[in-house]
Formats: C-alpha cells, structure tokens, sequence
C-alpha cells in the first residue's frame, strides 16, 4: 500500500482491445462464452472493447460496465517474481517503457520508491501484474508470455513499436480453467501458475494510459480507489467468460456502440470508462490506437482526483486545468467532498474560460466539456453531437 494516499486503495485495470474475427469461430464456444460475430463490414471500428459487468449485489458500482482490473494484492509484489523475471532485470522496470515524465510530476502511484515499502518489484511492473491477474481472474483471457518467446521479447528494441499482441495458444481450457479457479481463491497463485507453465504476466503488452481517482464523497471512505489504467491491444479477440460472482456478464463492442448502448440506456458506465472510450472513438483502426499507445506511453499521465458539484439540474465532474478545479486539490483524502451550488450547467459554462469537465442530467446523459489541450500528448475524447455524427457517417457504412 502507498502510505502517500492512506485514503485510497491501489488497483489497476486494463482497457483490453481487440481485432475483429473475420469469420465466426468454427469451434462452439462452452456454455457461459459469447460467440463473437462477424461484424467487421458493417461497422466503421475494426477492433472491439471489453466490459465487464458488475453483479447487482456489489458494494462498488453495481450492475455498471467496467474494464477487466482490481485491487492490488500483497503477492503482486512479492520479491519472487524476481527470479520469474529474471531474464530481464538487468534492463531498467524489467524492459517496460521509461516514461520521460519527471518524478515531481510523475502521480504518486507511480513516483512511489516501492523498496521504501520494502518490496524489490518496480510499481510499474508491480501495477501491470496486478492488471493481467485481475483480468484473468475476471475474463479468462491470460495476458501471458511464454518461455519460448522470451528471447525475442528482451532483445526488442525499446523504439521499435512491438506488434498487436497475440495470446499464446499453449495451455487447454482445463489447464487455464484450473488455475483461474485456484487464482481466483488466492492471488499468490498467480506467481506459483507462472511458474509452472513456464510463463510470464505480459507487462509489455500494457501500455500506462491514465490514472484516475475515486471522487471524495461519493461511494463512502471505504470505496476510495487510486487506480492505473493501461491499454492493450490484442491482434483477435479471444474467448471470454465470466464467473457468475463480482462479474454476471461480459461484453465485447465497438467504442462507438458502448457509447450507443449506453445513450440508449441498455447499459451504465461510469464517467473514467465513458472519458476513455470516447478517446477511442479517435480511432477507428486497431493499429492506429496501438501506435497512439504505444508512442504516447512515454509521455507518462496526469493523476485525475474529480471534483464532483451538484448543480441545480444536474452534476458536473470537474477536472484538472478546468477554470473550476481548486488549484490545490487535498489528494490526501483528508478534506473535500460533494460540493453544491444553485447555478445550473449552462451558467457554470459560461462562467468559465477553461473547461474540462464531465455534466450531466441524469446518470446515463453524460457528455464531456473540454476546450483546453490535453497534457503529456493525449487525446480529448469525443462527446455529444461529435458521437451522433460518427453514428451517423457509421450508419451509411
């Protein structure tokens, strides 16, 4: 745990993409899969995202669509994941992309010395375990590099972009099957399954894409998370399953018809998932969005606490460089909280010069406000009338 942020829990998720399957799979998928289809024609994305839905009875965020990810667990960390990684220690955060950021900067999740806390594994490696864990837990799909293909992976130049990654087909169904469930009951398994299937966590398929923070005051003291984003693209999309606990249901769309679906109110998702995926709206092709990845991940990212303010007919989530946002955010999680003001969301427009916020009426009638440029070389996200007209051109497709 970084004793920098007592008040928020660590965690990491994936935004996992994936190319469309030309044809449909000739295999019938077990019970409990969803057979992907062969929509490449008809729609503008050539690549899909996944979302997992949380069970209704979840303490954080029920029924919402959410990307694969969690907690960071003890074992993430654990100094024998060295010995796993040791191939690629020499190199600095075991080969993963140094960001150019500087550590003044850098957000406390990442700038954090983790051997002050008495653990050898870098944070961004640490992180990027504990996301490609979390989504096996949680989806099935193993982000793994096998033993054979490690040679490759350290003698890769750090400039030279690596390719949409492709899942190893080594392990069956029972196999991945078994440990998922042993995973799933006890984190440090995860270490013990590595080393057994002469494998590693693909730490260099992830791509660090933000950081965002819980909003103080809106999910209690206990459901603060600081969590890391990063990105992954993977060449087909696999099978995918879910397990009828924390996750009742999984998804695979189009950036564009998540944003669709969820205007049609077929389904929730929260405002970071809504921000992100609308930037993915920038990107039609696949190897595009890879190579926007991959080249801006060394810019490094900017820590997003939101200040959430209810507005006399509506809410308004503000963000950092908005004319709004207090200059010194408490990020410690001492102060703050929900704050309230009688003007409604069109005087608050125009009262302010700088906008990046997040508004709306109702939960499922959100649209992002932005006129400033975004930092360390990312990408607004497209919103509002912006989204009805890529559904429009989509449509004539």
């Amino acid at each position: 745990m970084n004793t920098a942020l007592k008040h928020w829990r660590e965690a990491a998720t994936v935004i996992l993409t994936a190319g469309l399957r030309r044809a449909p799979p000739a295999d019938t998928l077990k019970a409990g899969l969803e057979k992907v289809t062969d929509v490449a024609h008809k729609s503008a994305f050539d690549y899909e995202v996944l979302l997992l839905k949380r069970s209704r009875n979840s303490g954080f965020m029920p029924n919402a669509y959410v990307f694969p990810g969690g907690l960071v667990d003890a074992s993430d960390f654990s100094s024998e994941w060295q010995e796993l990684f040791n191939p690629f220690t020499k190199a600095p955060n075991y080969g993963v992309k140094v960001v150019k950021q500087s550590p003044e900067t850098r957000p406390p999740i990442f700038a954090t010395d983790r051997s002050q806390l008495g653990s050898p594994i870098p944070g961004d490696v640490a992180f990027r375990i504990c996301a490609v864990r979390e989504t096996f837990e949680e989806s099935g799909v193993l982000l793994a590099l096998p033993k054979d293909e490690y040679s490759v992976t350290r003698t890769r130049s750090l400039d030279t972009q690596p390719s949409l990654t492709r899942l190893s087909g080594q392990w069956g169904t029972e196999v991945l099957s078994k440990w998922r469930s042993r995973v799933i009951g006890d984190p440090a398994n995860f270490i013990k399954m590595c080393r057994e299937l002469q494998c590693l966590p693909n730490i260099w398929a992830l791509h660090e894409w933000g950081n965002w923070l819980t909003p103080i005051g809106l999910y209690g003291k206990q459901r603060r998370y600081d969590t890391a984003f990063y990105i992954c693209c993977l060449q087909e999309t696999p099978h995918t399953l879910h397990d009828d606990k924390e996750i009742v249901h999984f998804k695979w769309s189009t950036p564009l018809d998540v944003l669709r679906s969820y205007k049609s109110r077929d389904i929730w998702i929260a405002p970071p998932q809504y921000y992100d995926i609308g930037r993915m709206c920038r990107f039609p092709a696949l190897r595009d969005l890879h190579h926007f990845a991959w080249q801006r991940s060394s810019e490094g990212c900017e820590q997003w606490l939101p200040v959430h303010m209810l507005t006399s007919d509506g809410f308004v989530s503000l963000l950092p460089g908005d004319t709004m946002y207090q200059e010194n955010v408490d990020s410690s999680g001492n102060g703050g909280g929900v704050l309230k003001t009688e003007k409604s969301l069109e005087e608050l427009r125009w009262d302010s010069a700088n906008l990046h916020r997040i508004v709306g009426h109702d939960p499922y009638s959100v649209s992002v406000q932005i006129n400033i440029t975004s930092s360390y070389n990312h990408l607004c996200p497209v919103s509002g009338a912006d989204i009805d007209d890529l559904s429009k051109n989509n449509s004539k497709l």
